[in-house]
């Protein structure tokens, strides 16, 4: 057994006041300060090139999957040829790659605050976007989710079939895209078939905050479907959310979901799969617990 290493030997980050979790640094990339918050592009021997903001893990080359695919494809394997997607944030484009793989997508709209985002992701990130920030169907505006949502998107008279909010936590400037009333703008944009998808935390660490999103969302949506991963670079099992008036994850068995996939060709998934869709709904007893409060 070794000595253990200088902190200064690794990068941390606190789940709560209580609990975090460090991994192995080499080198530093990239670092700086925008308008809205301070940003680094690691090396490091786990996970290859890693993004931070605020102190706080983002993406990683080696682990993007098991988050992106989560968030994207429960949804919209529900769907009937989804065509339209609105990503809030997701400016490392990795959202944007997995909605191109459904054979029926004609546009995405991406709306990230900071440019510095999709800057950083176009000059070390390409494994997580795979050129999906310069795809012709891909509609970019740099500026705040809030207002488009709540003002812009509605005189476009735009209709989404799935809105992803790719999103840094609740938050400082993302906040107010967790609230009751940012979920309902967000429905009223929604198609026939449309869905919300987030991310709403770790569930043994951040319980409250896990709870509190999925009562609002309740308030909201018809069916809210909670779903929980084991996210490497957050250092957690991790939940989120599918939430709709008009499909519910639950109803495609994995026999269905592995038709849909194979329908569509969707190649290139490294997790999602039919077995996989349906066991992240299956929730141990202090998560029925938790949710149930």
């Amino acid at each position: 057994m070794t000595d253990a290493p200088h902190n200064g030997d690794f990068l941390f980050e606190q789940l709560n006041p209580h609990a975090g979790h460090f991994l192995r640094k080499s080198r530093l990339i990239e670092s700086g300060q925008t308008p809205y918050q301070s940003y680094e592009v690691w090396d490091t021997p786990q996970f290859g090139k890693l993004f931070r903001l605020d102190g706080y893990f983002m993406t990683s080359e080696r682990d993007e999957f098991f988050y992106h695919e989560n968030l994207i494809h429960i949804p919209a394997i529900c769907q009937h040829a989804p065509s339209r997607a609105l990503v809030i944030g997701g400016g490392d484009g990795g959202s944007a790659d997995e909605l191109f793989k459904h054979p029926g997508m004609t546009e995405v709209v991406l709306v990230e605050l900071d440019a510095k985002v999709i800057d950083i992701a176009r000059k070390h990130l390409s494994s997580v976007h795979n050129g999906a920030l310069d795809d012709p169907r891909l509609r970019i505006r740099i500026e705040d989710g809030l207002s488009y949502v709540g003002v812009v998107a509605p005189g476009e008279g735009a209709a989404f079939d799935l809105i992803v909010l790719d999103l840094t936590d609740p938050i400082g400037p993302a906040e107010a895209l967790y609230t009751e009333t940012f979920f309902r703008q967000c429905k009223a944009l929604l198609t026939s078939q449309g869905a919300l998808s987030l991310h709403i935390g770790a569930p043994f660490y951040q319980g409250d905050r896990v709870r509190m999103l999925v009562d609002r969302l309740s308030r909201v949506f018809t069916t809210v479907r909670p779903h929980f991963h084991y996210i490497p670079l957050y250092g957690s099992q991790w939940g989120m959310a599918c939430a709709s008036d008009h499909i519910d994850p639950l109803s495609l068995s994995a026999d269905e979901v592995d038709a849909r996939i194979q329908a569509r060709q969707i190649d290139a998934l490294q997790y999602f799969n039919g077995a996989t869709h349906r066991s992240c709904f299956a929730q141990p007893n202090y998560l029925r617990a938790l949710l149930s409060r």
